[in-house]
């Protein structure tokens, strides 16, 4: 797909001159939570002031910029700082609040009211269908939809949003240069020219990491991802699915946590657990645009 964004001048405010500094950072503090940490303790000042504090010399920093000009050229994203004022305060709220947030697309759906259908990559058919149907009522009450882009009822939540006529977002848990799977390639390049993508995977690190290491960035996009929306209704899920990691993180963030009536008949434990930490039993999708809706009067 092509990018239509404006190239970024290279000066001392510079967008890409944060960013590479941002991505070398991430060399050094290669968690969510250690980078998170670093720049919590230096009050989020700017990447570049950071990477003086430690020492690294413009040579460096010249290298990896023409390193990441050649995986994704700066001209194709922007980029949310934590400090800027465009940078949502939904985020703001998360434990390990993410410093710096990529992005393809419509930045202003960040604003808007939202909720995110996540579940079961292996999804059943019915559960296909409960997520369909519960999209379509999302936008039917003015709700962006939001998920994460993976097979099953991600990607089905995106579509039948995409099909109502509604708006969507794209939580992504691989940098913004890869498909994953590379099925949704043109779900994806859809979402980026009418909708939003974001990732908080840098780049660099993505690329010159173990696979097995990668797959960390999954569970921390699921919490990015409650974060960002007014709630996370569970569609479908097994036992160890991430989807529980985002759970989790929805009821410690204070997000509103639904769960589809029929998990409670799946013969696992998982949703029972959660009920009884303030997870909400939906049983035709009203009891979520009611609850929601009662909020957002309040």
């Amino acid at each position: 797909m092509s990018c239509e964004l404006p190239e970024f001048e290279i000066d001392a405010l510079s967008p890409a001159k944060e960013i590479v500094a941002y991505e070398y950072l991430w060399t050094k503090f290669p968690t969510v939570k250690k980078i998170s940490d670093f720049f919590r303790k230096h009050n989020h000042i700017s990447p570049s002031l950071l990477t003086d504090v430690l020492g690294v010399n413009s040579e460096t920093l010249l290298e990896l910029r023409q390193k990441l000009d050649r995986l994704y050229s700066f001209d194709c994203f922007t980029a949310l700082f934590f400090r800027d004022f465009e940078y949502p305060n939904r985020l703001r709220e998360a434990e390990h609040p993410v410093e710096v947030l990529y992005s393809r697309g419509n930045l202003d759906l960040l604003s808007s009211k939202s909720v995110s259908i996540v579940g079961a990559r292996n999804a059943s058919s019915a559960g296909i269908k409960r997520a369909a149907k519960l999209a379509r009522m999302m936008v039917e009450n003015d709700f962006t939809v939001m998920s994460g882009l993976a097979a099953g009822i991600d990607k089905v939540a995106h579509q039948a949003a995409i099909e109502a006529g509604g708006q969507t977002i794209a939580v992504l848990g691989t940098s913004l240069d890869e498909y994953y799977p590379k099925e949704n390639r043109i779900l994806q390049d859809r979402i980026i020219k009418d909708f939003l993508v974001v990732s908080q995977v840098p780049f660099y690190q993505s690329k010159n990491i173990p696979f097995k290491q990668k797959r960390w960035f999954f569970p921390e996009r699921n919490k990015t991802m409650s974060a960002l929306s007014e709630a996370t209704i569970i569609v479908e899920a097994g036992e160890t699915s991430g989807t529980l990691t985002q759970a989790r993180a929805a009821l410690k963030q204070g997000r509103k946590l639904f769960i589809l009536d029929s998990c409670f008949n799946s013969g696992l434990d998982w949703p029972d657990r959660f009920l009884k930490k303030g997870a909400i039993k939906v049983v035709d999708g009203s009891e979520i645009v009611e609850t929601l809706g009662y909020e957002s009067r309040g």
